[in-house]
């Protein structure tokens, strides 16, 4: 890929009265490079992990599995990569991401062909644990990536265009293999989605992407620890506003079914309600690397925690299935904004070579509160309603916010 510097917008031409628009004219093009090569291979990763997702589930079903089973099944695709996604961080932090990229392309394709090679139920627990650790492996690594390319100013847009193409996946990867499981089954469903991982991999083998590495810690230099980033009142800010945020899109996908059939809906409709949270996420993110350059980070999610947190108040207010729609996007645009600005100020923020650690502490936060939050806000609904639910949630977010304000 030759000269790495380059491609990461180093000035590595010699100094002359120009040099500020040289520095300029080879950072775009090495950022774009890389961008151009490691957003589409992300969309196809992504797109084998989103659709084994829907496959795991309908596979294990039709062997009869219990609820109770499937939901195991799901779980464990984050439980296991939340006891480590901080060590990977720090591991990235000081061998760069060409490796974790590999090993996290490479266990999600043999944990979907742990299905395909074993179609029974015993072995769909260990493809969940294969493709939920490979994911987060891959994850954390390709984030790191988006910090560290370009300069500094560049970050929130490579941000946002990742992020435009996990949206691209998160849609097509459901989609693909819904439509493959009723033409060729779930077996061969899974041997396809092997195939897009492959495809992932084979590029990586091919094509070599690394990023700066960190220098090894000197003898008798301080351990480095969770709790020093959890000091810092910056970074736990940060950490609270990408918390609460993380838990509000998951529980939106979770609440909104509940809502729509207590209030009479039909699963159509619900699903045009969930599409049109689903499309705002798409529309924001494709017009964030347009206006990034005029919005502030921190004044921009501040305003998204506040305004998606009165939404959700109105939410279980309305019955109109028009506004329920318009509502829906308003909080797809607003959670879907907010996303690239965390990961931007997470990296900004982190100590000096601690980012990719980071990175690994904000995942470990988003798969607690996929796993635990969930049965929280379920049991809360069950003994009170969802009107609390929206309510709480709404709470939080605007409370979170206002608390935020001063940067």
């Amino acid at each position: 890929m030759g000269d790495f510097r380059e491609l990461l917008g180093r000035d590595v031409a010699p100094r002359r009265a120009n040099a500020g628009r040289m520095r300029f004219l080879s950072a775009l093009p090495g950022r774009v490079l890389i961008l151009a090569l490691v957003v589409p291979l992300t969309i196809v990763l992504h797109l084998a992990y989103a659709g084994s997702r829907v496959t795991l589930s309908l596979f294990a079903l039709s062997l009869q599995a219990s609820p109770f089973t499937v939901g195991v099944l799901l779980s464990l695709l984050a439980l296991l990569p939340m006891t480590f996604s901080v060590t990977v961080g720090r591991l990235i932090d000081r061998i760069g991401v060409r490796g974790p990229m590999l090993v996290g392309a490479t266990l999600l394709f043999a944990g979907i062909m742990v299905a395909v090679i074993w179609p029974a139920l015993p072995a769909l627990f260990v493809t969940s644990c294969l493709i939920g650790s490979g994911f987060i492996l891959f994850h954390i690594a390709v984030n790191y990536l988006a910090a560290v390319i370009g300069r500094p100013e560049d970050r929130a847009k490579n941000f946002s265009w990742l992020a435009l193409g996990f949206s691209t996946s998160g849609f097509l990867g459901p989609m693909i293999a819904g439509f493959a499981i009723d033409w060729i089954g779930h077996r061969r469903t899974m041997l396809l989605l092997a195939c897009f991982a492959l495809i992932t991999l084979i590029a990586l083998l091919i094509k070599r992407i690394d990023a700066p590495r960190q220098p090894a810690d000197e003898p008798g230099a301080k351990q480095r620890r969770l709790v020093d980033l959890l000091r810092s009142k910056t970074m736990r800010r940060v950490f609270i506003m990408s918390g609460l945020l993380s838990m509000v899109w998951d529980l939106f996908s979770f609440v909104v079914p509940i809502h729509g059939s207590s209030i009479g809906l039909s699963a159509s409709t619900i699903g045009l309600i969930l599409g049109a949270f689903g499309g705002a996420v798409f529309v924001v993110r494709l017009a964030l690397p347009l206006v990034i350059d005029r919005l502030g980070e921190w004044q921009m999610l501040i305003a998204a925690m506040i305004s998606t947190g009165i939404a959700l108040f109105i939410f279980p207010l309305v019955k109109t299935v028009p506004v329920l729609i318009a509502l829906a996007f308003f909080l797809g645009a607003g959670l879907g904004g907010a996303q690239p600005m965390i990961m931007s100020l997470l990296y900004n923020k982190a100590p000096p070579g601690r980012g990719a650690e980071a990175i690994g502490v904000r995942t470990f936060l988003i798969n607690v509160s996929q796993t635990a939050i969930p049965l929280l806000f379920g049991a809360l609904g069950a003994a009170l309603g969802m009107t609390p639910v929206f309510w709480t949630m709404a709470a939080l977010l605007v409370g979170g916010g206002y608390s935020l304000r001063k940067p």
